[in-house]
This record gives C-alpha cells, structure tokens and sequence, in this order.
C-alpha cells in the first residue's frame, strides 16, 4: 500500500473521503498492520493502535484505526479537507505516511495531537 518515497516518507494512494468527526481515520485491521509494519521496532510489546501520521496537501494530522471506514480510505475531518484541493470525494490521492522518527518529531512538536 505505501512504499519508500524519502528519508522521512512513504507514498501511499487511498480513497479520501469526508468524515463527520474530529480525527482523522483509516480501516483499524490496515492502521494496526502499518502501524506494526512502519512504527514497530520489534523490541518488546509496543501499541499499534498509536495513530499514525500522514500528509495530505501540505497538511499533517494524525491518523486512527475505525472499524467503520472502508479499506483503503482515509476519512479525514471537514476542517482538513477545506484546505485542500480534494473535490467531490471519495476521491483517489496520494497520501505521504511519516517514517517512525519523522513521526515522532511531527508528534512531539505538535504537542502529542489527542
């Protein structure tokens, strides 16, 4: 679904559609299985429900896993999709997913986003 874009990216396409909520979501059987793939260092238990951090545009937010969201589709708040270029949804972009240390410097900066 995402592969190597840069040193702190992956490139991803996804369905992008409106959700009626404050986060941003993806299907939780695919957040849990990138989660584990991309932020895992596989020492020790670790969550992988910790939302992942994606890119749209010019725009970060982080990403959480809900059962209701279809694969492959990244349902994003109406306040994240005002700033973008993204008409008539659902609509087919790419998305950037943050590396683990790109992440967690996007997550420390921004206060550890809820």
């Amino acid at each position: 679904m995402f592969e190597v874009f840069s040193r702190s990216y992956y490139l991803g396409r996804l369905y992008v559609t409106p959700s009626g909520g404050d986060h941003a979501l993806m299907h939780s059987e695919q957040h849990e299985r990138i989660n584990e793939e991309v932020y895992a260092t596989g020492d020790g238990i670790e969550r992988l429900d910790a939302p992942l951090v994606m890119k749209l545009e010019s725009q970060h937010f982080p990403v959480h896993g809900d059962e209701n969201v279809p694969t492959n589709t990244l349902a994003l708040p109406e306040s994240v999709l005002e700033g973008s270029d993204v008409r008539n949804p659902p609509s087919l972009r790419e998305v950037l997913l943050a590396r683990r240390e790109r992440a967690q410097q996007l997550l420390k900066f921004a206060g550890g986003w809820s």
